[in-house]
């Protein structure tokens, strides 16, 4: 009798706690995501067109077919949760966008070089430029078929052009 007892008070307890009373309506804690944020990744990224992401020493951004070129190792490093700047580890360049949309190499870290990185339903990541919009859309980084960069206004998220797998650097 007295288990029963106490574990009626115990629910009663628990039933009246803030965070199980919460309604569909009422208002919603945010979350928070500390462990996400400062976290490093090396990657290479393969895109959708069969192309590694690659940025030269001279901060030309471009596609190769070439696994093991150094130049398309890539630091992927998240800025806050979703925002990631993208770097070349051995040249020492930015991922950059411009206001139209070029994708160039740049030394120092600016507003152009953060993008808001989305795991897709396939699998694939894309990488749409935080700072610049093309009539309202996101610009998205992306590599056509010859592994030339795509001006972002001409992208959109379901073109495979813009689809990137991070692969583990071995």
């Amino acid at each position: 009798m007295r288990s029963r007892l106490w574990l009626g008070l115990a629910w009663l307890l628990l039933a009246r706690a803030p965070s199980a009373a919460r309604t569909p309506s009422g208002p919603r804690r945010p979350r928070s995501y500390p462990h996400l944020e400062g976290d490093v990744r090396w990657r290479r990224l393969f895109s959708s067109t069969h192309f590694f992401l690659r940025v030269d020493p001279s901060g030309l951004v471009q596609g190769t077919r070439w696994c093991h070129s150094p130049d398309s190792i890539i630091e992927i490093r998240s800025i806050r949760v979703g925002v990631v700047a993208l770097k070349a580890v051995h040249t020492g360049f930015f991922v950059a966008m411009s206001r139209w949309g070029h994708l160039y190499g740049s030394r120092v870290y600016t507003a152009h070089c953060r993008f808001q990185e989305r795991i897709e339903e396939n699998g694939y990541n894309t990488y749409a430029s935080l700072h610049w919009h093309h009539q309202g859309r996101p610009m998205f980084l992306a590599l056509d078929r010859r592994g030339a960069p795509r001006r972002g206004g001409r992208t959109r998220r379901h073109h495979l052009s813009t689809h990137f797998l991070p692969v583990m650097v071995s």
